[in-house]
This record gives structure tokens, sequence and C-alpha cells, in this order.
């Protein structure tokens, strides 16, 4: 535990340094602020998309925990923005472990949640910079700390993901957001309405 306090704390400071803004908090606060409007908006899809997005939210009606609806806010919002949520958030199960090390060191970001059993109990979960495990055991903290990375690293984001991430940039966490792609800004407008 001490070790994983130890990585948010570095983290967070590297992201305060960098953009004076905190990093956790920030994320949190303003991803529950919008979550209800964003889950409107979402559930509102039709077609191919709206099928996908009522999948995922569905994990979200089996669990009342805080986690979960972040993270099904999350992925909806990768398959709202035309991505795929598959391509960043990995889940395996013990009879999978050797497949999932395998793909491991062929990502170039990833986090990897690995399950006790076929239900939600999570075991481990692990975020995946360059085909390495950088962080460990970080449950929910995976993609807030996977994002203050790749700003204290100076990388890019990834261009399977570039939507997502903008979103999260712009809107979420406020950085740079008066330069906003069509998507973004088409959200944006929804989420303001």
């Amino acid at each position: 535990m001490e070790g994983f306090l130890s990585h948010i704390f570095k983290v967070n400071d590297g992201f305060l340094r960098i953009t004076t803004k905190p990093l956790q908090s920030k994320f949190l606060a303003q991803l529950d602020h919008f979550s209800e409007k964003l889950l409107q908006i979402f559930q509102n899809k039709g077609g191919e998309k709206g099928h996908k997005i009522k999948s995922v939210l569905a994990t979200k009606d089996m669990s009342d925990h805080i986690n979960i609806r972040r993270e099904c806010v999350l992925k909806s919002l990768t398959i709202y923005l035309n991505e795929d949520p598959n391509s960043l958030f990995k889940e395996y199960v013990p009879s999978t472990a050797e497949d999932a090390e395998n793909d491991i060191t062929t990502t170039v970001m990833g986090i990897y949640t690995f399950r006790r059993d076929e239900i939600r109990e999570q075991n481990d979960v692990v975020v995946v910079i360059e085909g390495v495990k950088v962080l460990t055991n970080v449950d929910m903290m995976a993609f807030i700390l996977l994002f203050g990375l790749i700003y204290a690293l100076d990388l890019s984001f990834p261009d399977n993901l570039k939507y997502t991430f903008e979103f999260v940039q712009k809107i979420i966490m406020n950085l740079d957001g008066h330069r906003l792609n069509t998507k973004i800004q088409q959200l944006k407008m929804k989420l303001f309405i």
C-alpha cells in the first residue's frame, strides 16, 4: 500500500508542477460533475454505438459502486467518440493471464485489469506504457495516473484514443480548452445545454 501511495503522490506532484492543477481531485470532481449529463447523452445515442454504450452501461446498473460508474462513463465516452475502449481497458481472468503477459509486451498504452474470476472482483490493475508495467495495484486510479504520466513524461496521446484523451484534457481537466476538435466541441455543446 505504501508503494501505491508513493506512486500516486509522485504522479500527482509531477502533474501539479507541469499544469498547476491537482490531478486526482480535479479529475474525479469534474468527472463526477459531468457524469449525469454524459450518461443522459450516451443513453440517447442510437444505432450500433448506442447498442455498445448500453451494453457498457448495463455493468453500471449491476453495481452502485462509484468506481464502476466512473469506469462505465469513461468506456462509454470512448465509444461515443468512435474509439474502441478495448484498446485501452483490457480485462483478464486467471485462465487468460498468459495471454495478458503476451499482450502487454506489444501494448503502447493500456490499463490491464486482472480479475479473480468471471465476476467484477478485481485482483490487480496495471498501467502499461511501451510494453512495460509502469504501475501495478492501482485500481480505479489507473486512468487518472495514465493521464498524469502522459503529461509528466511528455508523451503524445495514442492515435486510437486521441479524442478520449483530448476530452479529458480540455473538458474534464480544463487544460488548453480554447482549441477543440469538432467532435469534442459538439459534445461540449451538448454538455452545457
